[in-house]
């Protein structure tokens, strides 16, 4: 019975990191990826933000699940989720108050990020605590690396740094558009056709 746990939170964690990436295949919470991935430092900081949320507030809401009536869930959710998010933006303007400043006002966002509302509507209302939080681990760590992968091409391309650390001389340009609005959609479309490729290919590999 133990191993059959293990491997159903394994396989719940795997499902948020890559079969249903919240960026990359379900395409959810899209404003704030395209809004901070202009560097690396903004994209980490976003979604570990957002990983805690999703850790707690699913852990929470699953179990007060049985509690909650549910004409008020959603409301209830969104009560459960504010609480925490105050808790991370409060904490990040005590210790970290220049990427609080980066980040502004999509760390309060998060209270209707849709990747946090979804996981709350699908998963914790509906399964124990431990598959909860194992979720909102999964789900947020595959929300962060994909940030992390856009930030950083973004600003490698578009600022010639990384982390801030200047990559390029003073005789290369980096592309200015790469850390501009259009530069975000293309990284992120490029990134959804190559996965969508390889994911197509790894398919018809397994069926033949």
């Amino acid at each position: 019975m133990a191993d059959e746990n293990k491997k159903t939170a394994m396989s719940v964690f795997k499902n948020g990191l890559f079969t249903e990436n919240p960026t990359f295949m379900q395409l959810l919470g899209m404003c704030p990826t395209l809004a901070v991935t202009t560097s690396l430092q903004n994209g980490l900081g976003m979604g570990l933000s957002a990983t805690a949320v999703l850790i707690c507030s699913n852990l929470l809401i699953s179990l007060l699940r049985k509690i909650i009536p549910d004409k008020v869930r959603i409301a209830a959710y969104i009560v459960i989720i504010a609480a925490f998010v105050t808790v991370i933006d409060m904490s990040l303007q005590a210790f970290m108050p220049d990427l609080a400043s980066s980040l502004g006002l999509f760390i309060p966002l998060i209270v209707v990020n849709c990747i946090i509302l979804a996981r709350a509507e699908a998963f914790a209302s509906k399964n124990g605590p431990w598959h909860s939080a194992v979720d909102g681990l999964g789900m947020g760590l595959g929300f962060t690396g994909a940030l992390c992968i856009i930030s950083a091409i973004r600003e490698i391309l578009g600022a010639g740094t990384i982390w801030g650390i200047t990559l390029y001389g003073t005789h290369v340009q980096p592309a200015t558009i790469m850390i501009m609005a259009p530069g975000g959609f293309i990284v992120l479309g490029l990134l959804i056709g190559t996965i969508n490729f390889i994911v197509k290919k790894t398919k018809k590999g397994a069926d033949k």
